[in-house]
């Protein structure tokens, strides 16, 4: 069967140069340095765009960069400008896309069309009446519940893992399926995972995450992955079984295999996570309860649910996951516990 990664271009490159995007930095600093003039004034200019750039993680640059251009090539077939957008304009974007965008889709939008006009000096009229109340019409008419992702507890990921055979791609769907479950790994953070981010100790493992999401300087953390219990599914031992077999000394450790077997250098695209994890649900005959949906984040979600259910306290398993907000790890718990723990259990019915 081909490895799902060997089908995924690489990671999508920032638009180039000429392509259309947001301004890159503050209107009236821009007009200051071209009054200005002079090299030491260009030069100081061109840096604080870099810095500006650099304050946002790549894959919030690539969503602004991609809803921006959906919005400029709207406004270029519908013959309106896109930069100052009118607020009839705006309203009227929104309501091309009430039928086919979820809420979440045009708040970010919404945060991308803003984000242009203040970075070009421009006003952004996000509370004229014909924006906000345009908006509220739509989550009125057509909102929907938001799919969330299904939560993988032990039982289903030890179902997917016994899907893995003992072929290199096998190896590495284990090891990544049950590092990415024991660490509370984010699809992203579980690509990024270099060999030089593992140190391995007789009780288990420790990982450095070098960035992660919110936290955008990049100070990093620190994890610990104690050795399981059964070797079958002891997230350690398959991670070693996998670094032996890709013989990985540096470099990405969660690799694309082509379709001959060959193990690349290059790290899995994040999105392979996903069709991994799908093409082991479909052999496991693992399918999500109805309203929600398989998907990496499931793992994070089902570490959560586990681990609270087990008897972890809240402070571990928010330091473990790098949580910081407590009414978000304990929305997984209530879903976990939506019907076991429903006062209507002592109704005596």
């Amino acid at each position: 069967m081909d490895d799902p990664d060997s089908r995924l271009p690489p990671a999508t490159q920032p638009p180039g140069p000429t392509d259309p995007q947001p301004p890159a930095t503050d209107g009236a600093a821009r007009d200051q340095a071209a009054a200005d003039g002079s090299p030491a004034a260009l030069a100081a200019l061109a840096a604080a765009m870099d810095f500006a750039a650099a304050a946002l993680a790549p894959a919030t640059l690539r969503a602004y960069r991609a809803d921006w251009n959906h919005f400029l090539n709207w406004c270029r077939e519908a013959g309106w400008t896109a930069l100052p957008a009118a607020p009839h304009t705006v309203a009227a974007y929104l309501a091309a896309m009430a039928t086919t965008h979820t809420s979440s889709v045009l708040e970010r939008r919404l945060a991308t069309l803003s984000r242009a006009h203040r970075l070009a000096g421009l006003d952004w009229p996000r509370a004229h009446p014909a924006i906000r109340n345009t908006l509220r019409g739509i989550q009125r008419e057509h909102a929907r519940p938001k799919q969330q992702a299904a939560a993988l507890a032990t039982d289903e990921l030890i179902r997917l893992v016994e899907t893995c055979q003992t072929t290199p791609v096998g190896r590495r769907d284990r090891a990544l399926l049950l590092i990415g479950y024991a660490g509370a790994l984010r699809r992203s953070e579980l690509v990024a995972i270099t060999r030089e981010d593992i140190v391995f100790t007789t009780e288990g493992l420790r990982l450095t995450i070098p960035r992660a999401k919110g936290d955008q300087t990049g100070k990093g953390a620190s994890l610990g992955i104690p050795r399981g219990s059964r070797p079958a599914t002891c997230p350690v031992r398959a991670l070693e079984l996998w670094l032996d077999v890709s013989d990985c000394r540096f470099g990405p450790v969660f690799r694309a295999i082509d379709r001959l077997g060959v193990i690349g250098t290059r790290a899995l695209h994040a999105d392979s996570v996903r069709l991994i994890l799908t093409r082991r649900a479909a052999i496991a005959g693992l399918t999500a309860p109805a309203g929600e949906r398989l998907s990496p984040h499931g793992l994070r979600a089902g570490f959560i649910t586990q681990a609270y259910i087990a008897g972890a306290r809240d402070e571990q398993i928010m330091e473990h996951t790098r949580q910081k907000d407590l009414r978000t790890m304990r929305g997984y718990v209530r879903r976990a516990k939506l019907v076991s723990a429903s006062p209507a259990g002592l109704l005596g019915l």
